[in-house]
């Protein structure tokens, strides 16, 4: 951190996450309980069998409460919603969910590139975007208008990656704030939430 670092309230977490994201997550969430102050939605591209599946297993991590995004529902904090198979997950002004089966980007739906576009359209300075392991490009481009419209970036280190090409994309399509290992990453979002951390101006 430097000596102009500046203090800044965050009111939304987006991540994008595709393959080997289900042990990522599972070094995130134990860090993440259900007081953490804002809400978390996500995006992990799984097939549409395997979809509902994961949300026991992720439960297990965390107290905080793990569910599939619904159509109209309002963001609270202390969740973590996931975007269903087969959907597009949206962010609109008034803090609610949509869905939407519009043709896929980047040849996926759920698109991590929609939901980070639609909340950086939302939130602006007070979004952290977070791109983790995958394999292929989805969220570059999302991940980029967050870092242009003030939020807050950050990438999973390519090399604590199961699958790198997501991360590496990121990087490529933007500077970031931070680039980090999974507990960096939790460690570093709980204080930002809290409004404890102290927030960079400047990228890495």
């Amino acid at each position: 951190m430097t000596s102009s670092a500046v203090q800044r309230r965050f009111e939304c977490l987006v991540i994008g996450v595709s393959a080997g994201g289900m042990d990522t997550l599972s070094l995130i969430l134990p860090h993440w309980t259900k007081d953490f102050p804002i809400p978390i939605v996500a995006v992990q591209h799984v097939g549409a069998d395997s979809g509902r599946l994961i949300y026991p297993l992720l439960q297990q991590k965390t107290s905080l409460r793990i569910k599939e995004a619904e159509e109209k529902e309002q963001l609270r904090a202390g969740h973590l919603y996931l975007a269903p198979a087969g959907y597009h997950l949206l962010i609109e002004a008034d803090n609610s969910l949509s869905l939407s089966v519009d043709a896929r980007v980047n040849y996926a739906r759920p698109s991590i590139d929609v939901l980070f576009e639609s909340a950086a359209e939302v939130y602006g300075p007070r979004l952290i975007g977070v791109i983790l392991t995958g394999a292929n490009h989805d969220g570059s481009q999302g991940l980029r208008m967050v870092a242009e419209l003030g939020g807050f970036t950050v990438v999973q280190s390519p090399e604590s990656a199961e699958v790198a090409q997501m991360p590496l994309a990121a990087l490529n399509a933007t500077t970031v704030d931070r680039v980090l290992a999974p507990t960096q990453i939790a460690t570093l979002l709980s204080q930002m939430a809290e409004g404890l951390g102290e927030v960079s101006p400047e990228p890495c």
